[in-house]
């Protein structure tokens, strides 16, 4: 799937509410990587900002202060600033389908 795909589709869901990243069909779906989610929350935790990003989102330019970077492809600009704590989470779930690459995975 192409990352541009994936990324409009990834807005879509937004638009209806749904917090979730498009993974690939379920037939081929990884295991969510859920130890890359939770070293997300340690570090968020850790920084003291996890209570904020969970009230108010993340804004994109605080997460690349922090060294997460957007993968080949993805569309920035597209995205919602801040991103909504259950997006940031669900990214992190992604894995190499993510649309960031995480320091901390």
């Amino acid at each position: 799937m192409k990352r541009t795909t994936r990324t409009a589709t990834s807005l879509a869901a937004l638009s209806l509410g749904v917090a979730t990243v498009v993974l690939a069909p379920a037939a081929a779906q990884a295991k969510p990587d859920t130890d890359c989610m939770r070293a997300g929350i340690s570090t968020l935790k850790a920084e003291g900002l996890f209570s904020t990003v969970a009230k108010s989102g993340l804004p994109i330019a605080a997460a690349v202060a922090y060294g997460v970077a957007p993968r080949e492809g993805t569309d920035v600009a597209s995205l919602p600033d801040p991103l909504p704590l259950s997006v940031v989470l669900a990214d992190h779930r992604a894995g190499d389908d993510s649309l960031f690459i995480y320091p901390w995975c």
